[in-house]
Order: C-alpha cells, then structure tokens, then sequence
C-alpha cells in the first residue's frame, strides 16, 4: 500500500483537524502518524496516511486544497519512501534541554554540534519569548545518540557551546528525564 506524508499549514483555528481527517476518511485513507503544534498562531500539522488502491497522490492532494483551501490552508503531499529509514545503528535516546538569553542562532549552534556527531534530533521544541529571562527562551531536543561516538566529547562540546551562549544546558539519558519529570 502507498503511503503519504501531508503537510497543512497556516493560521490557527477551531476544526482543522477536523477537516483534514474527515478529508482523509471520505477517501479511505488510514491516518497512520500524526504530528501538530501550534507554534504562535500559526497551524503546523504533518500527516502520514496509507493511500487505498487506486487513489493517486495528485487526487488526494487535489480533494486536500479543495477542502482546506477556504479555511486559508496550505497543504503539500509527497509519497513517503519505506525503504529509506533514518537509523543511527545501535544508539541511545537522550534529551538535551537548555535555557537562557534569546539571541539568534542558538539552534543552529547547538544541532551543529549535534549532527557532527551523527546524532539525529528526532523532536525539537523551543519556545522563544525574548529577552534576557532564562525561563522565556527554553529549548527541549531529543535526541537519538550513537553507541559508537565518544559521548563525553559529545557533552563537553556542547556544554562548552552552552557556555559561550550563555546557556544552561542539562543532557540526560530519556529515561531518566522522564522519571524526574513524571508528574
């Protein structure tokens, strides 16, 4: 079976959702992934649907900008290729957090660093207000680690990185972040 990544954007509101996952049921698609935020007032949502015989990218595209487009949405749809997975081989997951001043380029640095090493940022949430209040401008990186590459270079990079940018950084193994973060 086929299968679609679909991208909707633009501004927010009550019933997206709605309406492109009634969209994708009328077609007989199976919504297999979902991932969507809200980033200021902005709608970001990405989809991944497995298509029935017989549908064509260009159809759904077609009925998704059909539906989506009186409610100010833009839509983009790919085929999603299963044979190309992304995979660090063997590796750990981690999350890297950091806080501090906003200033431009404070992701750029940090996943520099982190690409460099091969590791894959497999979620990012940065939450940027401005200013100088630690608490306003919070980064949260997961991370997918490689068991082969030297983790304490790895940290000390990063946390010299953090240093110049003024950041506080903590990087620590998913488990561990979620025990301590459990509510």
């Amino acid at each position: 079976m086929n299968k679609a990544v679909i991208s909707v954007l633009g501004k927010d509101r009550p019933g997206i959702i709605a309406a492109v996952t009634k969209i994708l049921f009328d077609l007989a698609c199976n919504i297999e992934n979902v991932s969507q935020t809200i980033l200021q007032t902005e709608f970001s949502g990405i989809f991944i649907a497995s298509l029935p015989g017989g549908l064509s990218l260009a159809t759904l595209e077609q009925h998704l900008k059909q539906g989506l487009d009186p409610m100010g949405l833009h839509v983009f749809a790919k085929p999603m290729d299963p044979d190309m997975p992304v995979e660090c081989g063997p590796c750990e997951p981690f999350v890297i957090t950091t806080r501090g001043p906003d200033r431009k380029g404070l992701v750029a640095r940090i996943t520099q660093i982190i690409a460099k090493y091969g590791a894959n940022v497999t979620n990012l949430q940065a939450v940027f207000k401005g200013g100088s209040d630690p608490d306003s401008n919070i980064m949260i990186y997961q991370v997918d680690i490689p068991d082969e590459i030297d983790q304490r270079a790895l940290r000390d990079e990063l946390r010299q990185k953090a240093a110049e940018l003024a950041l506080e950084i903590n990087i620590q193994h998913q488990k561990v972040f979620e025990a301590i973060n459990r509510i």
